[in-house]
């Protein structure tokens, strides 16, 4: 389950420095409050990568647990709560062996669709019972997942975008492949690391997440003891449709 290790790690702001973060934690908070029921204040976060839901939550009024399986990825997330005086709390932690002391929690979070990266069926029951047992009674699990509809008729095979560094650019090309029984995308990140001097590197990952279909993760909601209560196409206004990329859901503990 492993993934941005090392520089990898390093360029992930610079690969999503476009991502609205700031409008996505407005987007939950609204959520929070819509289907809270009673006070919500304490949340948990899974997959955090580097920090920038929680740090928007917190500005929001929130106290958080933030948790992640990537070290590397903690470390920044570390530097950037330190800059921002922020208090969130960031944690190592396997979403599938989830286990804090400070539990219940008023809700969690997990979000950029990386509840897909636990892959089999076995993995995602495991996940829903340990957030489970993290909140309290009528607690609040919304997360994102990629919408198998879309990946299947809209994937791109091969992908690639560029960014202009202090020392250079940096080229990512993605390529990606489907293995459709198993409803997994694998893709694999070559990234060259081109700098003004002509020096170049190239780093590889390969990054496996798998996708859903709405039934589908309500059957595992409702199987997990979670009621599922509304589906939205991301963060935008609208049905969701073949064209839905990311899914957001909202479930609440029974």
């Amino acid at each position: 389950m492993s993934s941005y290790v090392g520089k990898h790690a390093g360029y992930y702001d610079i690969f999503y420095q476009d991502k609205p973060y700031a409008k996505e934690a407005a987007c939950v908070h609204q959520l929070l409050q819509k289907f809270s029921q009673g006070d919500c204040k304490r949340l948990l976060e899974l997959a955090c990568g580097t920090g920038s839901h929680a740090l928007e939550l917190e500005k929001l009024g929130y106290e958080i647990v933030a948790t992640d399986y990537s070290e590397d990825l903690l470390a920044i997330a570390r530097r950037k709560a330190k800059e921002a005086n922020s208090r969130v709390d960031l944690r190592f932690q396997d979403m599938r062996e989830l286990s804090l002391p400070d539990m219940p929690f008023d809700a969690a979070y997990c979000l950029f669709d990386s509840i897909g990266y636990v892959q089999t069926n076995e993995g995602i029951r495991q996940v829903l019972n340990r957030v489970h047992a993290h909140l309290r009674e009528g607690g609040l699990f919304l997360f994102e997942f990629w919408h198998a509809a879309a990946m299947l008729i809209n994937f791109e095979p091969v992908r690639e975008r560029r960014w202009s560094t202090a020392g250079g650019e940096l080229v990512r090309r993605a390529a990606t492949r489907l293995d459709v029984p198993r409803q997994l995308a694998i893709v694999t990140y070559d990234i060259d690391e081109r700098g003004k001097n002509g020096d170049s590197g190239v780093i590889h990952e390969t990054q496996i997440n798998r996708y859903f279909l709405v039934q589908e993760m309500a059957a595992f909601l409702e199987n997990s003891h979670f009621e599922p209560l509304e589906f939205f196409p991301g963060y935008e206004d609208g049905p969701i449709n073949e064209n839905t990329w990311h899914v957001l859901a909202a479930a609440q503990r029974n």
